[in-house]
């Protein structure tokens, strides 16, 4: 039976984080020696080394955020209230990342998601019903669909809300008397669900989406906000980088060697240069490019690298696979970023010396 689970979850394109991390999970479990808060599966303090790394007895426990750990603790010490927590940032800066863990680390389930977009409704923020079954016998528990939220609240555990500045107004507004009241009303079956100790909502919002549907004050006050800044070094971002690709390729047949550190940096440098403007060194300023660059992109482009090199390749990332990817990632807008990308080849990458001549000649050949 173990081994017929085990090759279940192998078929799973994307794992959760509770059974990505089960046995990290298990051993702060096992190992907790502080006070649990009510709902919870661990400790604040369990929750960030799960969070930020560090050791369970005899288990290493790999850090799932690279950043501020004085950030980590806001977020944990926000959910032991009955605050509600924002995660704001720039597109790819970990905030759904984070939320899952802190999901994950807390309850031990972090897929009550609901996800935000133009077409969500109030009813995937409260119930909706089984229209066969509510004609057949009418409004009855049975017939009832209960959005992850409604779950949430009855098991006193946390539900996330995904890009929520991208949802329309009526839906943020149903969020507003779900913080406040800390209950639901079912009028068709004349019934109130008070949410149980523990429960509260993790949510996500991109800077980049402010003209979309702006919270309202209303809505902001019952959130504590923490805000994820973008990596503050190319060292810091290099280490997420390559964690995340390793983790990626475990769990994807890219039958590619993992990029060697110098291609990482090339990446990083590329992604920070024209996401800042700037050279890394500060002398000479660049067009930035209208796409985000961010470090989930990178991630993203080295994995795309991966299985060009074990598809068509040796395995081995090579200067076509790295150009093929940087194109397709850096040139979002064909009438703007062209040129930028092409200026920045001919100003900077050129000049760079023979280490980066080769990755500067495949790159060229793309933009002829």
């Amino acid at each position: 039976m173990a081994a017929k689970t085990k090759t279940k979850q192998e078929n799973v394109l994307r794992l959760p984080a509770e059974q990505l991390f089960q046995k990290e999970l298990e051993a702060l479990i096992r190992e907790e020696k502080n006070p649990i808060p009510e709902g919870w599966k661990m400790s604040p303090r369990s929750v960030l080394t799960y969070i930020v790394g560090g050791r369970a007895g005899d288990t290493a426990i790999t850090p799932k955020y690279i950043g501020h750990r004085r950030l980590v603790e806001i977020a944990i010490s926000t959910l032991v209230t009955d605050r509600a927590l924002l995660l704001i940032g720039e597109p790819g800066t970990a905030k759904s990342w984070l939320s899952e863990h802190l999901s994950a680390a807390i309850n031990g389930d972090s897929t009550k998601v609901i996800q935000g977009t133009a077409g969500t409704t109030e009813e995937q923020i409260r119930y909706s019903w089984n229209y066969a079954m509510l004609i057949a016998n009418g409004p009855s528990p049975e017939a009832m669909i209960k959005s992850p939220i409604y779950r949430a609240m009855e098991s006193g555990t946390l539900a996330r809300v995904e890009e929520i500045s991208r949802c329309a107004s009526e839906v943020q507004d149903a969020l507003i008397s779900i913080l406040s009241e800390k209950r639901i009303s079912v009028p068709e079956l004349s019934v109130e669900v008070p949410a149980k100790k523990g429960f509260s909502i993790i949510a996500t919002a991109n800077t980049r989406d402010k003209g979309v549907n702006e919270m309202s004050a209303a809505l902001k006050r019952r959130f504590n906000i923490v805000v994820l800044p973008a990596p503050e070094s190319l060292d810091s971002e290099m280490e997420i980088v390559t964690s995340r690709v390793a983790q990626l390729s475990q769990n994807l047949d890219l039958n590619a060697r993992l990029p060697e550190e110098a291609v990482i940096e090339k990446v990083c440098t590329i992604f920070r240069e024209l996401r800042n403007g700037t050279t890394l060194d500060g002398k000479q300023k660049l067009k930035p490019t209208s796409g985000v660059l961010s470090t989930a992109e990178a991630i993203s482009l080295l994995a795309n690298s991966m299985a060009l090199a074990g598809s068509f390749g040796d395995g081995c990332i090579s200067d076509g696979d790295l150009a093929a990817g940087l194109q397709g990632a850096i040139i979002k807008d064909e009438s703007k970023d062209a040129a930028s990308w092409e200026e920045y080849l001919e100003n900077i990458m050129k000049k760079r010396g023979a280490e980066w001549l080769g990755l500067y000649k495949e790159c060229k050949k793309l933009l002829s």
